[in-house]
């Protein structure tokens, strides 16, 4: 009787958390340092974060590395950012294959420079068997790119418009076999998705925090699990409390 009590009173944990990594320029310019330090102490808390998620039951974990818009930065920051992130997947794939977790790599990767669709090719081929976690690494990715080149894959494969429907759309995705995020998570107080997971997030609980992400720490973790678990969850239903 008790545990039955106990399974009743257990709060809900979100399957897939998605972060929109924001505030790295903001950290490093409050501490009179230079904006790629921003970057990397913000690269530096991926991996750590999708750990501490996937101990608390979390199953997947999307993270909001480098958007289309993200382009129209300097030139300097912008090679500066395919540096770090293409150290960053490299460094990711072996910590994550041994740690039996999976990399998944969302966006329109044969369109990085030089070398980068390899490597982003090579994590997830690397990583493919591992069921302990995955980390789903949004780059050069945009929520409105991703509906367009769902949109002409369908007529590249010539789907009828009596197939068309919100399932299609789905398994046309960049990663359509992932559950949508039940959580999205935005740092620095900005409060806007910005392009992140449109069509996945219709009905993602949204979390803004003002710290930016290079201060993301275990406390905002267990925080926003928390707070998950607290809200009421109806997906367009009419039971709504009185």
């Amino acid at each position: 009787m008790l545990n039955r009590e106990k399974e009743k009173n257990k709060k809900p944990v979100p399957v897939h958390v998605g972060v929109i990594m924001d505030g790295n320029r903001r950290w490093a310019k409050e501490r009179n340092l230079p904006t790629f330090e921003g970057h990397l102490k913000g690269y530096q808390r991926v991996m750590p974060t999708a750990e501490m998620f996937f101990s608390r039951g979390v199953k997947v974990f999307s993270v909001y590395a480098f958007s289309t818009e993200n382009w129209n930065r300097s030139q300097e920051e912008v090679n500066y950012l395919m540096k770090l992130l293409k150290q960053a997947i490299e460094e990711q794939t072996e910590i994550a294959i041994e740690k039996e977790y999976r990399i998944l790599i969302s966006g329109r990767i044969d369109e990085l420079p030089g070398d980068m669709p390899e490597a982003c090719y090579e994590s997830m081929a690397k990583t493919k068997a591992g069921k302990k976690g995955i980390l789903n690494i949004c780059l050069n990715y945009g929520g409105r790119a991703e509906l367009v080149d769902a949109i002409r894959k369908m007529i590249k494969n010539n789907v009828e418009i009596g197939q068309v429907h919100e399932g299609m759309v789905k398994k046309y995705l960049y990663n359509g076999e992932l559950p949508d995020p039940d959580l999205i998570v935005r740092t620095s107080g900005e409060q806007r998705l910005s392009g992140f997971q449109l069509w996945e997030s219709a009905y993602s609980e949204l979390i803004f925090l003002k710290k930016y992400w290079p201060d993301f720490e275990e406390q905002d973790v267990n925080f926003v699990i928390e707070e998950f678990g607290n809200r009421d969850r109806r997906f367009g239903g009419n039971d709504e409390k009185l």
